[in-house]
């Protein structure tokens, strides 16, 4: 009698356990997709920031003078001496210039600083420094304010700004950058500011 209550007990116990597999297995697992790959292997960028694996391309004025690298199958709008690069929230604006001296830290303070408070609404001062880059030194200055108001949404984004100076011979390159706020563009920024060529 004893033998047959431990048979029926180790019996009972298997069929638990079978049970309680049965259970856990089975199912789709909440971390898998549709296809059978695991979720958050895609890249999902906030709003402004320009992906990991943007290509870049060459950028030469028809003036000639110099190249810089901009980001492939964005737009690109050219008025006067200036050409304009943009992609959803990003811009780049590429401007050329003569001029009898190289800038400084106090030009661009004293100079381009006013016109920009009357010009970028919301306009907030980050930083005045000289920086280097491949192309040499170059004069950065930092700043936030608002865009220019979509036409389509009627709404306007607050955008960080860098714009460098740089200078030879004579000639000035103005390269300014902007995108969203909250935006990480620093690797693709340093690409595009360290990618200047004179010629």
């Amino acid at each position: 009698m004893m033998r047959r209550r431990r048979v029926l007990s180790a019996a009972a116990a298997g069929a638990v356990m079978a049970a309680l597999v049965a259970g856990c297995g089975g199912g789709t697992s909440s971390s898998d997709t549709a296809d059978g790959g695991a979720a958050g292997t895609q890249e999902v960028n906030p709003a402004g920031d320009i992906p990991d694996n943007q290509a870049f391309v060459t950028y030469r004025p028809p003036a000639g003078g110099f190249t810089v690298k901009v980001p492939e199958g964005w737009s690109r709008t050219a008025s006067g001496d200036s050409v304009t690069f943009t992609d959803k929230l990003n811009r780049i604006e590429i401007a050329a210039a003569s001029s009898n001296a190289a800038p400084t830290t106090q030009s661009v303070t004293a100079q381009v600083v006013p016109a920009l408070q009357r010009k970028v609404p919301k306009f907030a001062l980050g930083k005045v420094s000289t920086v280097t880059r491949n192309a040499g030194s170059a004069v950065l200055l930092t700043y936030q304010g608002d865009s220019a108001t979509n036409a389509v949404t009627g709404k306007a984004v607050h955008d960080a700004f860098e714009r460098y100076a740089f200078y030879q011979q004579g000639r000035e390159v103005d390269l300014t950058l902007s995108g969203p706020v909250k935006a990480d563009n620093v690797d693709p920024w340093r690409i595009v500011s360290d990618s200047l060529r004179w010629q």
